[in-house]
Parts: C-alpha cells; structure tokens; sequence
C-alpha cells in the first residue's frame, strides 16, 4: 500500500482529484476521448506497471463529461503478462485513493452464450473467478460477492438502452488467466456451468473492488462468439471489433453520467 499512497500523492500534487466516477478500459476500448483536462501517461508515473498489451494505451485522463469529471484508465495489467494480482488491481487502488467510489470496469470478451453476436454490448451480472488468483490473499477477507455488480446501476443502463434504442445483453462473465484463447471443450465447460462470456481481465479488479467498497458496474463488449468450428481468432481482431463497439460505449455511457444518476 505504500507505492499506492505515494502514486497519489504523485497525482494530487499535479491536478485537484474530487472525481466520483472511474472508468477502466479493456482491450481496444475507447469512451471520452475529447480534450483532457489532465492527462499523463503511465510510464510518467513514478512507481507505476506499464501496459504491454496492444490495446492498452497506458495514460490516465480526466473528462469532463456533462456536469461532472470523469477518470479513464486507458489501459490495464493482466495476469498473462507475469504481473501479480496485486499488480493487476493497483488502478482500483489508485482510484480509490483519488476519491472514486463508483467504479466502470470494461472489457473485450468472447461470447459464450449461443445467442449473442459480436458487437453485442453485455451487462455484467455475475461472475465465475477461474484465474486461480485472488488478490485479497493476506487479506482483507471474506468480502461479500452477492451484489459485486451494482443492481442499481444495472437497472440505470437498461433504461437509458431501451430509451436511445440500444440492446444491452445481460449476463455471467468467465474470467481466466490466458493468454491462449479456449480450447471448444472449455467453451462447452464454461456454458455448462452457467457462463455467457469469458476474458482474461476484470474479475480480480471488481473483488478489490467490492473490498474498499466500491459500486461496481461491469459491461462487456462481445468482440466475438465462440462456435464448434476451425476458423482462427487474433488479437487484432478483437481490437477491430472492440474499436467498433466503442462508439455505442461512448453513448451509453455519456448518457448515463450525463443524467446524474450516481
């Protein structure tokens, strides 16, 4: 905790922090991008893990979005790359640190449900932590999972949906270590007990989450669907697809912060 509290540091000395909401952005994802009030790139921050992920660009901003100022991590650390769990949830930590308490987690994943379709946005419900890491070990523990992905916020998105025609899936989100994509037996395993999409972020980042309390709201953008067939899947296509899927990010989401309702 003591690199956290001087990473703060750090950034309180540089811009006035008394932002609410923060936003993590998954692999190809980009919400806000209009001028920043304060922007700095990682590497610039002393103390702070690079993004080494194609996708990840590595840069703190603040917008101003509406009436209120936002936080945008563009960019975030993966257990596939050899960082520890502890690595993996430091933005959460820095977030909470600079006074963010409801917390936008996003991610690029692959559909398991049968029935969605790429470019499909997905509410996160629910979770199933298959990573083998938790990075409470040592403590806190035993936190309660039961509502890690806000109801209340949930139920604010699907309206603003249905209101600016935009359908939002909703469902259990697979997390894994990676980096391989899954194998077709996995898939069939996952849907089995009772996943709709699986990646390779988020999950460790909403159980911090959940630790300092934070409301968490979790969407994932549904850049492919796994079928019982040869064809390949890259990197680069998940980037193209989430790319895509942005600009219908970046209108849900302006809208609901746009109308107050945190």
């Amino acid at each position: 905790m003591e690199m956290v509290t001087e990473i703060v540091k750090f950034l309180k000395d540089r811009y006035l922090f008394n932002q609410k909401i923060g936003v993590i952005l998954g692999s190809g994802l980009s919400v806000f991008s209009e001028q920043s009030l304060f922007s700095i790139d990682y590497r610039d921050i002393p103390g702070m893990p690079l993004s080494t992920v194609p996708g990840h660009r590595g840069r703190m901003d603040i917008v101003k979005v509406g009436d209120q100022e936002v936080i945008v991590m563009r960019g975030r650390y993966h257990l596939y790359e050899g960082y520890s769990s502890k690595d993996v949830v430091l933005p959460v930590d820095i977030l909470k640190g600079l006074g963010v308490d409801i917390l936008v987690i996003t991610n690029a994943s692959g559909g398991i449900r049968e029935t969605f379709m790429p470019g499909d946005i997905m509410l996160i419900t629910d979770h199933i932590n298959l990573t083998g890491e938790n990075p409470l070990i040592g403590g806190p523990n035993f936190v309660d999972m039961k509502n890690a992905y806000s109801y209340r916020l949930r139920e604010q998105l699907k309206g603003i949906g249905k209101e600016i025609g935009l359908e939002l899936k909703e469902g259990v989100y697979v997390g894994v270590k990676g980096p391989t994509y899954e194998t077709p037996a996995e898939i069939r395993f996952f849907r089995t007990i009772g996943g709709d999409a699986v990646g390779m972020s988020t999950i460790l980042e909403v159980i911090r989450a959940r630790s300092l309390n934070m409301e968490v709201l979790g969407l994932s953008s549904i850049t492919n669907v796994h079928k019982e067939d040869t064809s390949p899947l890259t990197h680069e296509e998940v980037l193209d697809m989430g790319n895509r899927i942005s600009e219908k990010l970046d209108i849900l989401l302006r809208e609901w912060i746009k109308r107050g309702y945190v």
